[in-house]
């Protein structure tokens, strides 16, 4: 069996996976790492985003990291062959519908954020999305021509009380072993799903989780509150949509989308993927400046939720917090290394 399989994608996808291959064999050796193409890559390559033979592999492993996908040059192709359809293909087919994305500020980053030391520093939250249904999957969707001119493009956002319920499930039980508060945000005041959503919650908390306390908030105010006062939340739970815009929010009030990984969990016992949320970059790649701290912090998630290695999860985790001590930055964070350099600034820590 495979222990991790490497997706390395497109973009700066292969420079930042690169590195945690380069970490992976100095700090746990014994790993069986394998590779395949993905999204653009395997587009080009093999036709499509996602052969069967990827995703039959990753089902098999038993973590996944993917580097990036996307790129201008997908931009024409149809959509269930650009880059994005695969990674949408991925996380059904490897059934990962929690996706818990942290923010966590490292100290010595805590001047690279736009807002105040005062507001971020010390922040530790962990968003958790829903990430297999919502808008993104919902039906019906498509673009049609209007009679007498113009067309209509429509999405539907759909949720059922099982979705909900998992999902809740997962930040209600993380919450426990963190500072036992969670957010649930949603628009339940215009939504007929946020409706859905907020009595769903409502309902499993009185049941099950009445000792975590429980705040419901409207996805708009919540991210007014994430950059007021960021550190009021501990875990904060939503749908793929909100999901999506908010934990972007949180990670770039860390000081640079470069630094955020995150985890997408399924059932008890079945592969995780982990990737961080930067995206392909193309503006930057191919130039060797990207930040892999992401991807690395990633491989950190990786290691503590589906490899059962929390030992070694905990000493890279370190490395990278003694690394950024010692003042190693990528430019995003201010500084002039090298994806590379950056990363044997982690490996001489390690």
């Amino acid at each position: 069996m495979t222990d991790l399989l490497l997706l390395p994608g497109d973009g700066i996808g292969p420079e930042v996976t690169a590195q945690v291959r380069r970490v992976a064999s100095r700090l746990a050796n014994d790993l069986k790492i394998d590779e395949r193409p993905f999204g653009g890559a395997s587009f080009d390559e093999l036709g499509s985003p996602l052969t069967d033979e990827t995703l039959a592999t990753a089902k098999a492993s038993k973590a996944v990291l993917m580097g990036a996908v996307g790129g201008p040059q997908w931009a024409n192709a149809p959509r269930d062959k650009r880059p994005e359809a695969g990674l949408l293909g991925l996380r059904t087919g490897m059934g990962v519908f929690a996706n818990l994305r942290p923010a966590i500020c490292f100290g010595p980053l805590a001047g690279a954020s736009t807002l105040k030391r005062e507001v971020i520093e010390g922040l530790d939250l962990m968003i958790v999305r829903e990430l297999t249904g919502g808008v993104y999957f919902g039906k019906p969707r498509g673009i049609e021509d209007l009679p007498g001119g113009g067309r209509r493009g429509v999405d539907t956002q759909v949720y059922t009380t099982f979705e909900i319920e998992r999902i809740a499930r997962v930040a209600f039980e993380l919450a426990r072993g963190r500072k036992n508060k969670v957010h649930s945000a949603e628009k339940s005041n215009v939504m007929e799903t946020g409706l859905l959503w907020r009595q769903v919650v409502t309902d499993l908390h009185a049941r099950d989780y009445a000792d975590v306390e429980l705040e419901h908030i409207l996805a708009d105010n919540a991210a007014m509150q994430l950059v007021k006062n960021p550190k009021q939340f501990d875990v904060m739970v939503t749908d793929n949509l909100f999901g999506d815009i908010l934990s972007d929010e949180a990670a770039q009030l860390t000081g640079s989308l470069g630094m955020l990984p995150s985890a997408a969990l399924g059932e008890p016992g079945t592969p995780g993927l982990y990737e961080p949320i930067h995206g392909s970059a193309p503006d930057i790649a191919g130039k060797g400046i990207a930040n892999p701290l992401a991807a690395i912090l990633s491989f950190e998630m990786a290691l503590r939720w589906s490899l059962d290695r929390a030992d070694l999860a905990d000493k890279l985790y370190a490395a990278v917090g003694k690394a950024l001590e010692k003042g190693a930055r990528t430019p995003d964070l201010g500084g002039g290394l090298t994806t590379i350099q950056m990363a044997d600034a982690v490996l001489a820590e390690i």
